[in-house]
């Protein structure tokens, strides 16, 4: 866990161009209006859930410790329920990457970047026993719906 570096991360996507088309970056993967980096990751599923728990938490710690750093520049924010949007989706377009957070995340924390234009949200993707756990950025110019 290095959270000065996912901290230097997070700023420069809040000033990085945009994709023009969705596919992989550097950092995970982007599209028009989004970057969606990969903060950590686990080596993927291998059916062991005590293992898996530990790693849900050492990755909900470092999410939290990249919460701490953000919080103190950008303002203390309650947790964000991503899975809210889900529902919407079938009525309406969701914009940039909300839908795909909301598949794959149970709770983040989100601000809106005063001066950049641009929203922040830190999580962890644990919802899909199948998939492998990462620690995520995304930063979006549109606000969650």
């Amino acid at each position: 866990m290095n959270i000065a570096r996912h901290i230097a991360l997070i700023d420069e996507l809040c000033f990085r161009p945009f994709p023009a088309e969705h596919g992989p970056s550097d950092t995970g993967f982007g599209g028009p209006g989004h970057h969606v980096a990969v903060l950590e990751t686990d080596d993927g599923p291998d059916g062991d859930p005590a293992r898996r728990a530990v790693t849900v938490d050492r990755f909900e710690k470092a999410r939290d410790a990249v919460y701490e750093v953000l919080a103190s520049r950008w303002g203390d924010t309650g947790p964000w329920n991503p899975r809210t949007v889900l529902p919407r989706t079938e009525r309406e377009e969701t914009p940039g990457p909300w839908a795909w957070l909301g598949a794959r995340v149970g709770s983040a924390r989100l601000w809106e970047v005063q001066g950049t234009g641009r929203w922040v949200a830190v999580a962890v993707a644990d919802r899909d026993p199948d998939d492998g756990i990462r620690l995520l950025a995304v930063v979006a110019e549109t606000p969650p719906p």
